[in-house]
């Protein structure tokens, strides 16, 4: 028998009792224990189909919730990284706000502007290209198209997201300038206007899941679009 007390209050407060998804359950089970094997209650069966599909759908729920919070930080993250890219005056400023104040914002561990001229690598050893710091790479015309196709003959997308493969290990580390401590990274293709030969931004991370393919990458278009622009301030 049931404690009088413990009687009381699940009468005085018999809500409680369905909000109690376990709690149901036994009642549930112990009313078909009671009625015997012979006897199905379909209002049980219909129960547990309803308590699988709600969980389905709380599962939904907070995937949904998780991905708009995700994106969300996202969207303040690229709006920040876009703002402290706009405010140097000066070509120097720029590029040395990449790799400080940008990178950090973006949580990467390098960032590099490819810059392909007719002079190619012979223009590394310039004094004034020099002065601008680690960021910018001079490269031969066709190293940024190449280096996104990494050897496939498809089309490069505007931004492609993807692990270091072996293929591309030697062009990575002239990049970068490391040695093989990147392990996944963005590539962002440059057009620069006609009469321009085009260019590429590299976020490069040591973290292998940072850039995955199957990662959106609207946010980092919208990025690239800005940098586009403002490089052609520069560069007039």
């Amino acid at each position: 028998m049931i404690e009088p007390d413990l009687r009381d209050r699940i009468l005085a407060e018999p809500e409680n009792l369905l909000d109690d998804r376990d709690l149901m359950n036994a009642l549930v089970a112990a009313n078909e224990r009671a009625m015997g094997s012979n006897v199905i209650d379909l209002r049980g069966i219909a129960m547990q189909r309803l308590e699988t599909r709600l969980e389905r759908l709380e599962d939904t729920h907070r995937s949904v919730i998780s991905a708009a919070y995700e994106n969300l930080a996202g969207t303040n993250q690229i709006h920040r990284a876009i703002l402290q890219m706009l405010d140097p005056p000066d070509f120097a400023g720029f590029l040395a706000g990449l790799s400080g104040e940008v990178a950090a914002t973006l949580r990467v561990d390098r960032v590099r502007l490819v810059l392909e001229s007719a002079g190619g690598g012979d223009q590394t050893g310039d004094p004034a290209l020099s002065r601008l710091g680690n960021v910018l790479l001079i490269a031969d015309p066709g190293f940024s198209a190449g280096y996104l196709a990494a050897g496939r003959k498809t089309a490069p997308r505007s931004v492609t997201l993807r692990p270091v493969a072996a293929q591309v290990q030697a062009a990575c580390d002239r990049i970068y300038g490391g040695h093989g401590f990147i392990r996944s990274e963005a590539l962002l293709q440059l057009d620069f206007g006609p009469g321009r030969l085009p260019g590429m931004l590299a976020l490069g991370a040591e973290d292998p899941h940072q850039f995955r393919p199957t990662q959106g990458t609207d946010l980092l278009a919208f990025f690239a679009g800005v940098f586009e622009r403002s490089m052609r301030r520069f560069l007039s």
